[in-house]
């Protein structure tokens, strides 16, 4: 059996479903025979490759960057799983939903007590007019809910893709936990 192409995506979220996949510890060496890690933040892969078997997406969709990353992988990625409530539901990124991307950065830019406060030109992502979760954009074949989801959860949804069958997570998760 030839190893399954892994990878993970970071979009608009804080890590912690990252954190939980870490935290998968001695099991993720448990499968390091049947799979190989080819992107990841916590890897040192820039570019996103072709063919990849599972790719869990941390994050909603909430810049121009996001929404040009999340197409790219869907197209190179045969399951896409939307990994925590921010792919799930844009969770806390889509509190910003009721400010205009103007708004928003305006009150944090050009606060009144900043030494010289100035609007970024350069190196900041065009924030989009919405946050959105993952499915609004591309495809979702899993949705794993959860702020994070506990490790044990992605090590089984990681265990039934890479063994070819659709995970059941009707009693393994809920929004928040």
């Amino acid at each position: 059996m030839s190893k399954k192409k892994i990878a993970t995506i970071w979009m608009d979220g804080c890590s912690g479903c990252h954190m939980s996949f870490l935290d998968l510890d001695h099991r993720l060496l448990d499968l390091a025979d049947l799979i190989e890690i080819v992107h990841s933040p916590i890897v040192d892969h820039k570019e996103f490759p072709p063919d990849v078997d599972v790719t869990l997406v941390e994050g909603a969709v909430s810049s121009d960057e996001d929404y040009e990353k999340i197409v790219k992988v869907r197209a190179r990625t045969k399951i896409l799983v939307a990994m925590g409530d921010c792919a799930v539901s844009a969770n806390v990124p889509a509190m910003r939903n009721r400010f205009t991307p103007k708004a928003l950065q305006e009150a944090v830019y050009l606060a009144p007590n900043m030494a010289r406060p100035q609007l970024p030109h350069e190196a900041v992502p065009t924030l989009l007019p919405r946050v959105r979760p993952v499915h609004e954009v591309v495809k979702v074949d899993v949705f794993v809910p959860g702020c994070p989801p506990s490790n044990d959860t992605l090590f089984y949804v990681l265990s039934e893709l890479i063994h070819g069958r659709m995970p059941d997570l009707s009693n393994k998760t809920r929004f928040g936990a």
